[in-house]
């Protein structure tokens, strides 16, 4: 009987090579497996099963975890205000482990051997799909033969073709992976610390022109609606934004960081809608929230962030994070009004019955309704006393010394 192995699919060359490569070779009954984020239409889907079968394997799935993906990162991304080094919204690499996820999910519900990825020995995607497997499924084996072989693009090329296989596998001028949560961009501009992405390098181009007012309302922190707009499905909001926002062709930039394997990392990204809900999410947190729980949140978020990216998702303590962002949320309703212009946004203000600066208390920098002038004079003379007392002790050394 032939062992049968899940391969995780995307009919790219590499995946190609190994769909052929463990059935052909290795005598495999090979299970591809596309999962889809949010990143492929229904046309990318039929052409990714039609690649499959010619390539020789016997069952194809196409797995969509989009909502999963929402309910279960992205949600939370968005209460943490999750930027990896202030820039990136962690858009493809949050992808991988639900794709991860649901491969060796289906792995195990077809009785699998074994378990496959394409991906090769030099980046974060192997650490992902590796340690994903083998947290949940580590009776099943992993088998990486682009990694193992170290082979090259024209290897791979030519033993397809070899095998009576053609397709155009020309490699384009830039590496395109999109998502429900951005697109990230390589090319090799990005190889380099000195260059920059060229406008035609971006999938989404300048449409629009001049200003638009876009309004979202927030409610308990999740995306509730679009220009009044109201969204039960948190994915249709955010794929409403996206497109909004992308004929402005904001969110651009290049993100610069340490990868899981020690070196550093540089990819260019588009992210509209990503990064316009969470600098709107977290100017409505900055009017409804203590300063106290912003100060927490900000810490959390960065260590959210961190181990998302770093395929540790599945540590428990990511849980015990979720609950307390989950939580921090009761009080951030309403609404965030933003003006978008080519390539760049302003955030006029917010609309929230949670709204701090409404109290009765007093207006910054004009009347306090809640203190007295002698109140405020006792308050700044014990707010100060630590302070004296320091320079007092000071003073009072640099004159003994002199002594």
């Amino acid at each position: 009987m032939k062992k049968k192995v899940v391969l995780a699919f995307s009919g790219g060359l590499d995946t190609s090579f190994c769909a052929m490569y463990l059935s052909q070779d290795k005598g495999y009954e090979v299970y591809t497996a596309v999962a889809n984020t949010g990143g492929f239409d229904a046309a990318e889907l039929q052409k990714i099963e039609e690649r499959a079968y010619k390539l020789g394997a016997t069952k194809h799935v196409a797995i969509d975890v989009t909502q999963e993906y929402y309910e279960k990162s992205i949600k939370y991304m968005v209460y943490g205000n999750v930027l990896r080094n202030g820039t990136y919204p962690i858009s493809v690499s949050s992808e991988r482990i639900f794709q991860a996820i649901a491969i060796i999910n289906y792995a195990k519900e077809v009785g699998a051997d074994y378990v496959a990825h394409g991906s090769t020995g030099a980046g974060n995607d192997q650490v992902r799909f590796d340690l994903t497997f083998e947290v949940l499924a580590p009776e099943i084996q992993i088998i990486t033969p682009t990694r193992d072989m170290i082979l090259t693009r024209e290897y791979e090329i030519n033993y397809l073709k070899e095998n009576g296989y053609v397709a155009d596998f020309t490699k384009m001028e830039y590496s395109i992976n999109k998502g429900l949560w951005g697109t990230s961009i390589g090319g090799k501009e990005t190889l380099q610390s000195d260059k920059t992405l060229p406008e035609e390098a971006y999938p989404s181009q300048l449409t629009a022109r001049g200003e638009e007012t876009l309004t979202l309302g927030f409610e308990k922190g999740e995306i509730a609606t679009v220009n009044g707009q109201q969204y039960d499905c948190k994915v249709g909001a955010i794929q409403k934004i996206e497109e909004i926002c992308s004929a402005y062709a904001i969110g651009r930039d290049m993100h610069i960081g340490d990868t899981i394997i020690g070196i550093k990392g540089r990819v260019g990204f588009e992210a509209a809608g990503p990064l316009v809900i969470i600098a709107a999410h977290k100017m409505l947190e900055k009017h409804t929230l203590s300063k106290w729980q912003q100060y927490w949140k900000e810490q959390l978020g960065t260590w959210y962030g961190m181990f998302l990216h770093e395929a540790q998702y599945l540590e428990p303590v990511m849980r015990d994070i979720e609950a307390f962002l989950e939580n921090s949320q009761d009080n951030v309703s309403g609404d965030v009004i933003i003006n978008l212009r080519p390539y760049s946004y302003t955030l006029v203000g917010v609309n929230s019955s949670f709204d701090l600066m409404k109290a009765d208390f007093g207006e910054y920098g004009e009347v306090n309704k809640a203190w007295s002038a002698d109140d405020a004079k006792g308050f700044t003379k014990i707010y100060g006393v630590p302070t004296k007392i320091f320079h007092h002790i000071q003073a009072k050394n640099k004159k003994d010394s002199k002594a």
